[in-house]
């Protein structure tokens, strides 16, 4: 066998060698997490706690928080079957649609009646959940009430919308169509005379992706199987008729398909800290938006503080229960106001 035969033997021996070896690893799989204790990143710099700049996402099973911006990002884009685009509630967006499809034909005049009126200002004038995304109920009933309609494969069928992008940040135009099995966002100010057009894709691992009126794309919640609650201001209600930005409002990942329950101590007869897998049978699981919302602290009145009456029971996507308890928020429980602290321990693993 000269040199170069051998040669090849080696190296078909190596290859054949290296792809056995390949084909026999194991796919080693992170466990999920026992629990944990951590605080929530709300602050992003010396604003009050009661406007925390930061949405705090938390995937229990990784033992992992995201903090991003609440003002990163002004819409969403539904990676699920349906075509369907969410305001940022976490910074009290509203919209209006127009009868109208071409953006250049919508100025600042086209402004003057709503903002007389308040139309678009968050809790004031006549019917003003209209102007914003459902607050409450689970992730059908979401997306089906959607201030922008679903986007119509007619393209003529889409109309202009306005949006007041909530606060001081200034009032926008758009137009979305499909693009494909995608979106094409159409937008501008309401003062300019042209628009940009920009292609956001599904992507089935996110249930939305976002985009700025500022920079484009953004990144805002994990993907979906990676995040359980959101910590955030929200818009929520201040009664039947009044929509309301809540500080500390806790969202599950309803679209993701997380569920959770309240557990009042008094009526289970069981603590927090004893709590276990035994204890589940008489457990009613629910999916909607605000299973936890503002529920579980007190913010005016005696005592200020979280509520120590209650924990939480929180079933992620893979079926992993956590049971969920709110340690402090406040300097009156020995907090810090938008910086919260939770616990979390794992009830039954999936």
């Amino acid at each position: 066998m000269n040199k170069f035969t051998q040669l090849i033997t080696l190296l078909c021996f190596a290859t054949a060698f290296t792809a056995c070896k390949k084909d026999s690893d194991p796919i080693i799989e992170t466990p999920a997490s026992t629990g944990s204790k951590i605080t929530l990143n709300g602050l992003i710099g010396s604003e009050a706690g009661t406007v925390a700049g930061n949405s705090v996402f938390v995937d229990f099973s990784a033992d992992k928080q995201t903090s991003v911006a609440r003002t990163s990002w002004d819409l969403g884009f539904y990676s699920g079957a349906d075509f369907k685009v969410i305001l940022n509630n976490t910074v009290g967006a509203t919209a209006i649609a127009l009868n109208q499809t071409d953006l250049t034909k919508v100025t600042e005049a086209d402004t003057i009646a709503l903002a007389k009126a308040g139309t678009l200002s968050l809790g004031q004038g006549e019917g003003a959940f209209t102007y914003i995304d459902p607050v409450d109920g689970d992730a059908s009933t979401y997306l089906a009430g959607t201030v922008i309609k679903t986007i119509s494969a007619t393209d003529a069928e889409n109309k202009v919308y306005i949006v007041n992008r909530g606060g001081t940040t200034g009032w926008q135009k758009i137009r979305v169509i499909r693009a494909g099995t995608g979106y094409t966002l159409q937008y501008a100010k309401i003062t300019d005379p042209t628009f940009k057009s920009l292609t956001v894709a599904k992507d089935a691992a996110f249930n939305f992706k976002y985009v700025s009126f500022k920079t484009g794309a953004a990144d805002v919640e994990p993907a979906k199987a990676n995040w359980d609650i959101e910590w955030t201001l929200a818009t929520y209600k201040a009664n039947a008729t009044i929509p309301y930005t809540f500080s500390d409002f806790v969202l599950i990942n309803f679209v993701g398909g997380v569920t959770a329950a309240e557990v009042i101590i008094a009526d289970s007869k069981v603590s927090f800290a004893d709590f276990t897998e035994a204890n589940l049978a008489p457990i009613k699981f629910v999916g909607t938006r605000e299973v936890i919302a503002g529920n579980w602290r007190i913010t005016s009145g005696t005592p200020v503080g979280v509520k120590t009456d209650r924990f939480y029971l929180v079933k992620d996507g893979a079926g992993n229960i956590y049971k969920l308890n709110f340690v402090s928020f406040h300097p009156n429980d020995g907090g810090v106001r938008g910086k919260p602290v939770i616990e979390y321990k794992l009830v039954k693993k999936a």
